[in-house]
């Protein structure tokens, strides 16, 4: 089993989060941000992302009032503009091809809430890859927890040590490990600016298609 995370593995989503983080704003009467910073920030969900945004900082909380403010209207924007900017990495549909064609089951495991999650891969055709997809909300725990994963893999009937995580960020790394499955992290993904060999992943890519010459 091969279960693989959305933002910064399959999806570079970050055009849309970052544009409707500056549209909220906007609409708050607070200064852009802008998509380089977003690309930073991005990865714990959109509730973290838009404290972050607020802000202007990775760390740090807003007053909750302008919270309870900002967080419907980022919601509303990004339901209507969850794939219009986003896109699959290249060597996403060759990674997915090869992993089908050697009979991989195959999951999807993020904590992007299914709301976002189920239309973006839907619209980037990739929805139907999956024999199950884990959003965010589909159980009380999030990645780093490792509950998503272990949950998929009792799903297809699959040992935690028969299992692969390929994912972008330290969460992804933490999770695999507390599931016992081995870890492949994609080298242009979201983790905060930090190296993500940092965090020790087994293998770190530049590409899906590059997965033919790690997994036997």
């Amino acid at each position: 089993m091969v279960l693989i995370d959305v933002d910064g593995t399959l999806v570079d989503s970050v055009p849309d989060l970052a544009y409707c983080v500056d549209a909220m704003l906007d609409q708050l009467g607070l200064p852009h941000r802008g998509e380089s910073e977003v690309r930073l920030w991005v990865g714990n969900g959109v509730e973290r992302l838009v404290r972050r945004a607020l802000v202007g900082a990775l760390d740090g909380e807003p007053d909750e009032a302008l919270f309870k403010k900002a967080y419907p209207i980022y919601l509303k924007l990004y339901e209507a503009n969850v794939s219009v900017r986003s896109v699959l990495y290249p060597g996403v549909r060759e990674g997915l091809a090869w992993l089908k064609q050697q009979g991989f089951k195959l999951g999807c495991v993020t904590n992007k809430a299914a709301q976002f999650t189920l239309p973006l891969l839907k619209d980037l055709g990739v929805y139907d890859d999956f024999g199950i997809v884990v959003c965010g909300d589909t159980l009380p725990q999030k990645k780093p927890d490792p509950t998503p994963l272990l949950h998929a893999a009792k799903h297809f009937g699959v040992n935690p040590q028969q299992s692969l995580m390929l994912g972008d960020s330290v969460s992804d790394v933490k999770a695999a490990r507390a599931a016992g499955f081995k870890i492949i992290c994609m080298s242009y993904g979201y983790n905060h600016g930090q190296d993500i060999r940092s965090a020790h992943p087994d293998a770190v890519i530049d590409s899906m298609a590059e997965l033919p010459k790690l997994l036997p």
